[in-house]
């Protein structure tokens, strides 16, 4: 009887770590991502015009909202069409099964640690902005120019979000399909492997 719970317990703490190691390696993922792009960002804004700046931040926000529809189509496909196309040994198929069997994971980093850092960088951008637009204008021109910057960043934030769901949600499997395949490339040619014999759920 000792045994069994004994067993139970280990099998208990070996579900758990992962878990755990993935949430110690998301603060520190994001925490460095954060500091590295914000600094990239304010550094080019500097440098840069105004209509470029412009562009910047539209990539910014643009990168948010890709990698929130890769992490929907993740959620929402099944798995069942890649194990035949893995069966016919369709590159980038075994990939594609790693992803739905770890959709926790990959929608965590895609949604949350992406998702976020844009948040944060695209409103460095905006502030950036901001300051090139008002470097002689009154105090209440910098109000106006700050809430008009920020309402742009969250329209174009949100609405993208919300149209890229829809095209996440009805077009998974070819999503997955592409993000598979990419990942497939990157393992063929660099060695890079994100799963490496990790299986996730059954």
């Amino acid at each position: 009887m000792s045994k069994n719970k004994n067993k139970r317990y280990k099998n208990k703490r070996n579900n758990g770590g992962p878990k755990a190691g993935w949430i110690y390696r998301v603060v520190l993922m994001t925490f460095g991502l954060s500091v590295f792009f914000s600094l990239i960002s304010e550094t080019l804004m500097e440098r840069v015009n105004l209509i470029v700046s412009f562009f910047i931040l539209s990539g910014i926000v643009l990168i948010g909202i890709i990698f929130d529809i890769i992490g929907v189509a993740v959620t929402s496909a099944s798995e069942t069409p890649f194990h035949a196309m893995a069966a016919d040994k369709v590159p980038g198929a075994k990939e594609a099964v790693k992803l739905i069997r770890n959709a926790d994971v990959v929608s965590n980093f895609c949604n949350d640690v992406v998702g976020d850092i844009s948040g944060i960088v695209s409103g460095t951008a905006g502030a950036s902005i901001v300051l090139k637009i008002i470097s002689d204008g009154s105090e209440l021109v910098e109000i106006l120019i700050s809430t008009l910057i920020a309402g742009l960043i969250s329209a174009m934030t949100v609405g993208g979000k919300a149209f890229g769901k829809n095209i996440a949600i009805k077009n998974s499997k070819e999503i997955v399909g592409r993000v598979a395949y990419i990942l497939f490339l990157l393992k063929e040619r660099f060695g890079i492997e994100l799963f490496p014999g990790k299986t996730g759920r059954k």
